[in-house]
Formats: C-alpha cells, structure tokens, sequence
C-alpha cells in the first residue's frame, strides 16, 4: 500500500513539473524582449556563443555602408529603378534598388582614367584576378570599355588597399573595400544598370 502511494506522490510531482515547465515556456514565447534569432542573442550561425566585440563588428561592417544615405543621397539626375550609381566628383557609388532607394553607397578609389558620364551596363564579372596594378583583386564587375581598349569597373584589393598604377598608365579600376566589393558582387549581376553621372 504504502508502494502505491509512493507511485501516486510520483506520478503527481511529474505531472506538476510538467505543467510548469509548460506554463514558464508559454511566457518565454509570449516575452516582448525575447531575442529574435541566435544572432540577436550572441550567437553564431552554429549556436555558439559570440563575444560582445565580435557582435559589435558585424554590426559596422553590415552598417557601414548602409548608414550614409541620409547624409548622401542618390544624385538626382541619375535615371530610374535598380542600379549602380557612381558620381564621379564625389567618389562614391550608390547601390539602389527598384523602389528608387539606396541599400548601400561608400566611397571608392578611382584609378587613373574616369568613365565618360552615360547609362552603362554589368558585362562581365570575375570573382578573382590580379589587377592591372599587379594587385590580387575580387569581386571584379566590368561595366565598359572605351575606344581606347581601357576597361571600367568596380573591385577590391584583396588586402584592402587603393590602386596604384604606374606613372602614365591608363587604367579605369575602381576600387572598393572589400566589404563594399562583396555587397556590390551580390547586387551587380551581369545586366544590372550602371549609371556615372558627373
């Protein structure tokens, strides 16, 4: 007898505990400070941990290109719907999407020849070669090539430096971090328009 009341005081204390781990996890969800996802709660992809610093670095490299377009708006004069933009006098190209807006603009290195202003468009892309300045460069995105055989388009040092051609060279490389060369990799692809205004 005693046994069997044993099993019972069991059986209730189980049931008990069940029903409040089900209660505490119906709150945990129902939390409006309840982090969205690993990442927003310090972790990698893989579900570890991350430290606070490395965080801290993802969130400037994702922003670091996205946190200007108030301050640099598209120029006005630069056409319609998704596209590169690049000012030349600013030096800063502008990755804008069919809603007309920015997703991204920074700053660029131009080499020693500029493109003439005009709508131009992605022909080729090359996700490594070395550069005309005998630099390992990615992410290259050509958009032209004038009469004079010179070859306009973005990418990034490999270990992010400017470009540094030779005294007198024509070359039309446009030089990007490769942060900014990635994000443009993933949004020029072959066809997309490139507009260089003045």
């Amino acid at each position: 007898m005693a046994r069997s009341s044993s099993g019972v005081i069991v059986a209730a204390l189980t049931a008990a505990a069940l029903a409040g781990v089900g209660f505490l996890a119906v709150q945990a969800e129902a939390a409006p400070d309840r982090p969205a996802s690993a990442h927003a709660a310090g972790k990698d992809s893989s579900g570890k941990a991350k430290d606070q610093g490395q965080d801290a670095s993802d969130k400037g490299k994702a922003d670091a290109g996205q946190d200007q377009g108030a301050a640099n708006p598209v120029p006005a004069n630069s056409g319609s719907g998704l596209r590169v933009v690049y000012a030349l006098a600013q030096k800063r190209v502008w990755l804008v999407g069919s809603d007309d807006k920015a997703t991204r603009t920074f700053e660029v290195a131009p080499s020693a020849v500029n493109p003439p202003p005009g709508t131009y468009a992605v022909t080729s892309r090359d996700a490594n070669v070395t550069g005309s300045d005998g630099t390992p460069i990615e992410h290259v995105v050509r958009f032209h090539r004038n009469a004079a055989g010179v070859v306009f388009g973005f990418s990034a040092a490999v270990d992010g430096s400017s470009p540094k051609p030779a005294p007198g060279a024509k070359t039309g490389g446009i030089r990007e971090t490769p942060a900014d060369g990635q994000a443009m990799w993933e949004f020029a692809v072959n066809h997309t328009k490139v507009v260089v205004v003045p």
